[in-house]
């Protein structure tokens, strides 16, 4: 009998995004059971949400998120994809459950946990690698269409927004929500589902 083939597996993430972070981690637990190799990359509120009229928080809260993007697209131009991951993991362990905000300190204890080099931080302040953090959410966005935000997550080249979840499933729970997203990238034509959220995201 042949096994199937494992999907290719993509995933999109603003590193500031609470509800990416839900996702990922429940990604996580079911790459680490099911044997697969998750493809992590970036994309950007602060891209996404360019030349909008935003209520002032919210456009200070995009101007603040431009630096740990860059800072991980920094990072996996100078040491490769693998490094993507555990950086993210790193940014987002201190800023989610953490609770803190994602600015230099924790961009800087980040690559310090990773092993990466601390002038790396220096990306975050600069357009430097902005082509390639463009590049990067523009293929994200090329799957979903620019209406919907972060995360992204594409099986064999077809792309969803979400899953958004809360608290992130574990166990055989993760494991039927995975199926069923496996599931519906088969059905040609399938475009959404969608309910209002009413929790939000919980991290413990």
């Amino acid at each position: 009998m042949t096994t199937p083939a494992r999907p290719r597996v993509e995933m999109w993430f603003d590193p500031t995004c609470p509800w990416a972070w839900m996702t990922s981690r429940w990604l996580g637990e079911v790459a680490r059971v099911r044997g697969l190799e998750v493809e992590w990359q970036v994309m950007s509120l602060s891209v996404l949400n360019e030349g909008r009229d935003l209520a002032p928080a919210y456009r200070a809260r995009m101007d603040r998120s431009w630096g740990p993007v860059r800072v991980v697209t920094a990072a996996r131009l100078a040491h490769g994809s693998g490094v993507v991951k555990p950086l993210y993991d790193a940014i987002g362990t201190r800023v989610h459950p953490g609770g803190r905000r994602a600015d230099a300190e924790v961009l800087a204890e980040s690559l310090a946990e990773v092993g990466l080099p601390a002038d790396l931080l220096t990306a975050a302040d600069t357009s430097e690698h902005d082509d390639a953090l463009r590049a990067s959410h523009a293929r994200a966005m090329a799957l979903v269409g620019d209406d919907v935000g972060t995360p992204v997550i594409a099986i064999d080249g077809v792309g969803y927004f979400g899953p958004v979840v809360t608290p992130a499933p574990t166990g055989d729970v993760a494991l039927r929500l995975w199926d069923g997203l496996v599931a519906l990238t088969g059905v040609p034509g399938f475009y959404e589902l969608k309910r209002t959220r009413t929790d939000d995201p919980m991290f413990g």
